[in-house]
């Protein structure tokens, strides 16, 4: 049997940002927070692609989770980073535990189309209610930790670190689901689904906690998110955040639970270039990285792991 690594990689690659963050500036802090906090979303779409599924409505979650911690700040007053993303957690699995109920019935297409529609029904209904600041949205108090505010100097690096912890406690909790039973089920529902219910196993229940895991994850993401910009707007729960996504996870492939996050990382960085070089036309930059993506690494940029451990 080999060794498994993951959970050693997933420590290392904590250390790192805890000690390369130390010398890194703001502005670079800032990117890695919302690589972690949209690599949360990815690596729930990740479970849905090793299933063959597609969801074009994970933005759903990441509007909800982020909607969630800014009302705890803005009604309660709490404005800790771990209860607004425990909020975020809450909010998002309970509405993910309701609608994967519907949504597992569906396969291919239908999947897909379906949770973009509840995703859209959530944009539609946050733009119309003013209470919640229609399409400006509201701003998020100043994140604490432990109910203590750090110096300004301090906050970004405390709060990329915090991002870097629970990211990478997720996806450690994520790669020892996919070691049991039920998340070996992935492959299976993929070849044949049939055949797995043959077996005695159920399909749609498997992909009910898949459901939820990918939902609970991007709540997560999207109070990371909310808590590190300062700023939420109903353009969160858009089909383009989810395109976004989907994006980030066709980029990384489904070989590691590292993988989403280098996805997302990868994302930023190519976005933010672009975004710099050409201010007008960046989209065809994005365009033309997914073409050669699926031209050259149909399997994603983690399958180059695979084949060197192979080579």
């Amino acid at each position: 049997m080999t060794r498994d690594r993951i959970p050693l990689v997933l420590l290392a690659i904590f250390l790192v940002v805890a000690l390369a963050g130390l010398w890194t500036p703001p502005w670079a802090l800032f990117i890695l927070t919302i690589a972690f906090a949209k690599g949360l979303v990815a690596l729930g779409l990740m479970l849905f692609l090793r299933a063959g599924l597609v969801s074009f409505g994970q933005a759903l979650y990441y509007c909800a989770g982020a909607y969630a911690a800014g009302a705890l700040g803005r009604y309660l007053g709490v404005s800790d980073i771990f209860l607004m993303m425990a909020a975020g957690a809450a909010v998002a699995g309970l509405l993910g535990f309701i609608l994967g109920f519907l949504l597992a019935k569906y396969r291919g297409i239908f999947f897909g189309l379906l949770s973009l529609a509840l995703s859209m029904i959530l944009y539609g209904l946050l733009v119309k209610n003013e209470a919640l600041g229609s399409t400006d949205g509201f701003n998020i108090r100043p994140s604490t930790l432990f109910g203590v505010r750090p110096d300004l100097e301090w906050l970004r690096y405390l709060v990329a670190l915090s991002a870097a912890a629970v990211a990478l406690g997720a996806a450690a909790l994520v790669h020892r689901y996919l070691g049991t039973p039920l998340g070996r089920l992935a492959p299976a529902i993929k070849d044949n689904e049939i055949r797995v219910e043959y077996m005695g196993a159920s399909a749609r229940h498997a992909i009910h906690v898949k459901y939820v895991i990918a939902a609970v994850l991007a709540g997560i993401g999207g109070a990371l998110a909310a808590t590190t910009v300062g700023h939420i707007d109903p353009d969160m729960a858009y089909w383009t955040t989810s395109g976004e996504f989907i994006f980030m996870a066709i980029l990384a492939g489904t070989g590691s639970v590292v993988a989403p996050f280098a996805g997302a990382l990868i994302f930023a960085v190519i976005h933010t270039t672009a975004y710099d070089l050409s201010p007008n036309t960046w989209q065809m930059f994005l365009g033309t990285s997914l073409l050669l993506l699926i031209v050259f690494l149909p399997e994603g940029l983690w399958s180059l792991f695979r084949r060197r451990r192979a080579g």
